[in-house]
């Protein structure tokens, strides 16, 4: 993928590994429109020079209100990045957790689907573009205490894979964007995780490669990816089980 001469859309791209995403495609010479909720977000990169667009991925008029205004601006678009995304705790014993598990699918794996499909119709008229959908880690090796962030995600890969496979011929690629624990990025996450300066340096470079390949796996992301592979699943899946510690009810 050449990275200056693209018109890309990251949605979600208000914050973490979202925002620093944008910077980077701006900083290679793409222009660059960042759309998400956040209002004081969304002016502070306006103040950068971003386009900035409000979007709700639960909300479908929100999102179809953003494309339109999106494309209205950005008519020659040819790269959308799908970041919005929440990471909620749940503890399964108690059915209290069925409103993160909603608020999680609603927004990872909904929300994907629905930005995918406000501008697939305008990729595959221009016959050229690319879709990034972005997983995690945590989809193919699972983190206990997040078991919907895990299954949404997991979801969003299977997802990516079918749309590739759909998109064949017409000129529209989909690459996925798997990553680990990213410091910096709003995730809770431990001292250990790449910092975000780096993940994106590393990311930029993958992205950049003729072909880009169909995911992007920075080198701290593989242990989790190929796992099953490497007969490792079992036991690194016990080793992060140890976490439920950090659910409320688990304590003590």
């Amino acid at each position: 993928m050449n990275l200056s001469d693209r018109t890309v859309l990251v949605v979600g791209g208000t914050s973490g590994i979202g925002r620093e995403l944008a910077r980077r495609f701006a900083a290679a010479g793409s222009a660059v429109a960042v759309a998400g909720r956040s209002e004081q977000a969304l002016a502070e990169l306006a103040g950068e020079g971003f386009g900035t667009f409000r979007a709700d991925v639960t909300d479908d008029d929100s999102v179809a209100r953003s494309r339109d205004a999106v494309l209205a601006r950005y008519p020659g678009l040819d790269t959308v990045v799908t970041m919005a995304g929440v990471m909620l705790m749940e503890d399964l014993r108690d059915p209290a957790h069925f409103a993160a598990a909603r608020t999680t699918v609603d927004t990872n794996l909904l929300g994907t689907i629905r930005v995918i499909d406000a501008f697939t119709p305008h990729l595959v008229g221009r016959g050229a573009g690319t879709v990034v959908t972005v997983t995690s880690g945590i989809a193919f090796l699972p983190f206990p205490p997040m078991p919907s962030y895990a299954a949404s995600k997991a979801a969003v890969h299977a997802y990516s894979e079918a749309l590739r496979a759909q998109l064949d011929g017409t000129g529209v690629d989909v690459v996925e964007l798997v990553p680990p624990a990213v410091a910096g990025a709003g995730q809770q996450v431990k001292t250990s995780a790449l910092p975000l300066g780096d993940f994106a340096d590393e990311t930029m470079k993958l992205l950049a490669q003729d072909p880009t390949p169909h995911e992007i796996l920075v080198e701290r992301v593989l242990t989790h990816r190929w796992a099953e592979r490497d007969g490792t699943y079992a036991d690194l899946v016990a080793q992060r089980s140890k976490a439920l510690s950090m659910l409320p009810g688990r304590q003590g």
